[in-house]
Formats: C-alpha cells, sequence, structure tokens
C-alpha cells in the first residue's frame, strides 16, 4: 500500500462542520474530516447513517446547509466557477452503473472528455482504449452496455470516469448492486488505483477492502462521524461502542467473512 502525502502538505479535501438537513430530518450532524494526497479513506457504518449523503456532498451532488467543503483548495459553494472547477477534478461511480444504453461502451467512455475538456476525438479514443484495457475489457469496446455483466459495466464506470483524468474518486457503494461473484473483478480494479496512489473515498460495506486497501477508516452512525482510524486499530481495537456493536454485527451476519450490512 502507498503512503498517503505527509501531513505536512495540505489535505486535498477538508470538510469542516457539515451540516445536512432533509426537511426536518437531520442527516448529517457536524462532520468534520481531512483527506490527505494519495489517501484512500473508506467510509462504513449502519443503512440510514449518512455516508451517502456525506459523498454525494463533496462534489455537490447534494448541496450541504452548513459547514465548509474544499476540494483542492477550491471552496465548494454555490459559484458554478467553483463548482464546475471542482467536478472537472472529481470523479463518481455510483451503486448503479448510469452508462448510455444506446451508446457503445467506447463511446460512454469518449463521451465526456470530447465535450466537456475538449479533448480531441482521436486523442480521446486512445486513451478510453488504454483505460480499458487496464480494466481488462478492451475486447468489449464496441458492445453496448446491455451486453455486459453487471461486474462488466460497473468497471466500464469507473474507466469512464478515470477518462476525466480525476485527482479523486468517489465510490458510492460499488458493489452493492452486483451478484457475489461479481464483486472481486470491481474490487480488484479499485485495489489497483489505490496502490497507484490515486485519493479515494469508498463507502462500502466490503470490509475485506476496507482492512486490506484503505489507509484510514471513517465510521458513521445517526449523521455523526463517530470514529476515524488506521484499519489495524478500527478492525482490532475500535474505540466507539457504537463501532464494536457495528462491526460485532457484521462478524454475527457473515460468520466473520469479508463483511456486509
Amino acid at each position: 500500500m502507498p503512503e498517503a502525502t505527509p501531513p505536512s502538505e495540505p489535505p486535498i479535501i477538508v470538510v469542516t462542520d457539515l451540516h445536512k438537513w432533509f426537511g426536518a430530518q437531520h442527516v448529517l450532524r457536524g462532520v468534520s474530516l481531512e483527506v490527505a494526497r494519495g489517501e484512500t479513506v473508506v467510509v462504513c457504518g449502519p443503512s440510514g447513517s449518512g455516508k451517502s449523503t456525506f459523498i454525494r456532498c463533496l462534489n455537490h451532488l447534494e448541496e450541504h446547509d452548513r459547514g465548509t467543503i474544499m476540494v483542492d483548495g477550491i471552496t465548494l459553494d454555490r459559484d458554478v466557477r467553483h463548482l464546475q472547477a471542482v467536478r472537472r477534478e472529481v470523479g463518481m461511480v455510483f451503486q448503479q452503473f448510469n452508462l448510455f444504453p444506446h451508446l457503445t461502451v467506447l463511446e460512454n467512455l469518449t463521451l465526456a472528455p470530447v465535450r466537456v475538456r475538449k479533448t480531441k476525438p482521436v486523442a480521446a479514443e486512445r486513451q478510453a482504449l488504454a483505460l480499458l484495457d487496464r480494466v481488462q475489457l478492451a475486447d468489449h469496446a464496441a458492445k453496448y452496455p446491455a451486453q455486459l455483466s453487471g461486474g462488466q459495466q460497473q468497471r466500464v464506470a469507473i474507466a469512464r470516469s478515470l477518462c476525466m483524468l480525476p485527482k479523486i474518486m468517489l465510490f458510492d457503494e460499488p458493489t452493492s448492486a452486483l451478484d457475489p461473484e461479481m464483486i472481486q473483478e470491481v474490487l480488484d480494479v479499485m485495489t489497483e488505483l489505490a496502490r497507484e496512489g490515486l485519493t479515494m473515498v469508498v463507502v462500502t460495506h466490503e470490509m475485506g477492502f476496507a482492512r486490506a486497501v484503505a489507509h484510514r477508516v471513517a465510521f458513521m452512525d445517526q449523521g455523526e462521524l463517530v470514529e476515524v482510524a488506521p484499519p489495524a486499530q478500527f478492525f482490532g481495537a475500535p474505540q466507539s461502542e457504537r463501532a464494536r456493536e457495528f462491526l460485532g454485527h457484521l462478524l454475527r451476519a457473515d460468520g466473520g467473512g469479508r463483511g456486509g450490512a
């Protein structure tokens, strides 16, 4: 596992006292977190704890109500220029693959670089083919999403995000919609990205991935960031009672396997 950027350098993500309401429901309650360049942070916790809302706030898919988010020195606010600048540098992979069904795999990958980054089509295609090779799908460039398995579609979705050359990748439960036999092929791609030093924030229930790949695990419950620790400490000696209960539930649920909730 690579070392994240030393603490002496500015973190690439700084979240301070983040709050979010959906009507009367207070879904994020003063969340503060810093992420170093090159760091992989896994965000976990029970369903409804605010994990997905938190990660969606990091690129303004959800607008936060109070607090501050700074991404690579840019404050994320209602200024459209700031929003566009952040989204150019942040890729995101969702539970569902969100591929355009009427476009081939190659067309899905080249669309945004050509339209948003104004990359020349020939260069965009060359880059897309290289990324498809990286996720072991080069032979599927001419296929349509419906012709691929779920695991293949998610790997295409990851390659599509990488086509924008992001500094940060956000993953929101990227394996939760997959059949069990397809999960590992997606986790393998994510593991390789982490080893290459790409900054990643990953919401997942895949605790085996968290143990092996994360620099730190951030545990959320009831809208609060309860505990942040290296994997060895989080899994071996969690400091909070809520984290101990969560991990105990995982062990009871799958007999100590890869973990799911």
